[in-house]
């Protein structure tokens, strides 16, 4: 039961902040290559969402109303049973506040970097607490999936800062008299 407490998915460094911060910045990325890498990583995330919910699901399936006391989440409980719903290990519901879209490229890629190494951290640190191999090991696996994204981000920032470096961005186009 403490694993439930605190493998959630829905405060500002979790799965679906991540899925539809990517997914919205897409939209304002500059090259069609960092918008696949956005479209890609958002909808990734978005599955790592579902491998949470349904550990989490699994965790709490079977408990006693006094192991679910025990383990401090009757206030959860009393609002939602053993649903999933997306809060942060404090319990904090999700909010819009957590999507980060600034439309600048480069900030947002940088900021997506700094996401998935939270990401990350987030999940050594829950790794840390766990000893249940069944909940250890995708644990690990979504550890990964953050570092790969982390590269992924900082390929995209490259291409979209050549992008915006390239001399003919800056170039201005011949009036028609003088072609």
């Amino acid at each position: 039961m403490f694993y439930y407490k605190n493998i959630k998915s829905g405060g500002p460094d979790g799965e679906l902040a991540a899925s539809l911060r990517y997914l919205s910045q897409r939209f304002s990325m500059v090259t069609p290559q960092a918008r696949a890498i956005l479209n890609d990583v958002g909808t990734e995330e978005l599955a790592h969402l579902e491998m949470v919910g349904s550990m989490v699901r699994q965790l709490i399936e079977g408990a006693s109303i006094n192991e679910i006391k025990a383990a401090g989440l009757e206030e959860y409980y009393a609002d939602h049973d053993r649903a999933i719903f997306p809060v942060s290990a404090a319990g904090n519901p999700f909010t819009a506040a957590y999507i980060q879209s600034k439309g600048d490229p480069i900030t947002d890629l940088t900021e997506n970097m700094a996401a998935e190494q939270k990401a990350r951290s987030t999940y050594e640190y829950l790794i840390n607490m766990v000893d249940d191999p069944d909940v250890i090991d995708p644990l690990k696996f979504l550890r990964e999936r953050e570092v790969v994204h982390f590269q992924r981000f900082g390929e995209a920032l490259r291409i979209v800062q050549e992008y915006l470096d390239s001399p003919k961005l800056h170039q201005m186009p011949k009036p028609e008299c003088m072609k």
